[in-house]
């Protein structure tokens, strides 16, 4: 445990250092960065040990995991939210318990996070997913569908949408997933430029352990990095 510890808080320093240099070449500081820890599979120990050392977001990718170690995070300082894709019926699990929900990707997702929200009383701030590159096998929706659906959950009740999240195709090299980025980018900013009731542009999340820095480049700010801060795990 006290070796992993030690590779946790050196991970975590090279990450920020990396982010503020990315940061700089955009003409922007790493406050402007928001950097979240994917801890699928992580202990919560080792959670908390990436939060003593600054880390003030942390995002969960299963309802279950996430209600097994909720009672054990240190969220004082820390905002928990869901990133991986969720089902309609684990709403209601995790409403009053997650402070962002960043896969958002059907109508009849978000009507049920409204549904589930104004029962617990509660705002929920959202992400659409993008399906940037189109694929059959990932949840989000098609860039060419996102205006539709954005007009179409706008309004609904305890529902703040604040942004974007994309996850591109792994590709071979650098060049590659950049154009992915810059295509998320470019749809980020014409929303925004739409000023449209409701809907305010403020997170674009995309880039993770093997591409952060290439998404800063191309104008995300905020990076889910799980891998690189806590070293691989493995998935069942």
């Amino acid at each position: 445990m006290a070796s992993s510890l030690i590779d946790v808080e050196y991970n975590y320093n090279k990450i920020c250092e990396n982010i503020a240099n990315a940061a700089i070449k955009c003409g922007k500081s790493i406050d402007d960065i928001t950097l979240l820890a994917a801890t699928k599979t992580v202990d919560a120990a080792t959670i908390n040990h990436a939060i003593s050392l600054g880390l003030t977001h942390i995002g969960e990718n299963r309802v279950q995991e996430l209600l097994s170690k909720y009672d054990d995070y240190n969220l004082d300082t820390c905002s928990l939210q869901f990133i991986g894709h969720l089902q309609t019926n684990k709403v209601r699990q995790i409403i009053d318990k997650v402070s962002m929900i960043q896969s958002v990707d059907s109508l009849k997702l978000a009507t049920e996070i409204s549904r589930q929200a104004q029962l617990k009383n509660v705002e929920m701030d959202i992400l659409v997913e993008v399906n940037i590159g189109m694929e059959e096998n990932k949840s989000g929706v098609l860039p060419e569908k996102l205006t539709d659906l954005l007009y179409e959950i706008k309004d609904l009740p305890c529902i703040n949408i604040k942004g974007l999240m994309a996850i591109p195709p792994i590709c071979e090299n650098s060049q590659k997933i950049c154009k992915y980025f810059d295509n998320m980018h470019k749809m980020f900013i014409d929303i925004k430029g739409q000023n449209i009731d409701n809907i305010s542009m403020d997170v674009l999340s995309m880039g993770m352990s093997d591409d952060y820095v290439e998404a800063i480049l191309s104008g995300s700010n905020m990076v889910r990095v799980g891998s690189a801060l806590f070293g691989s795990r493995i998935y069942t």
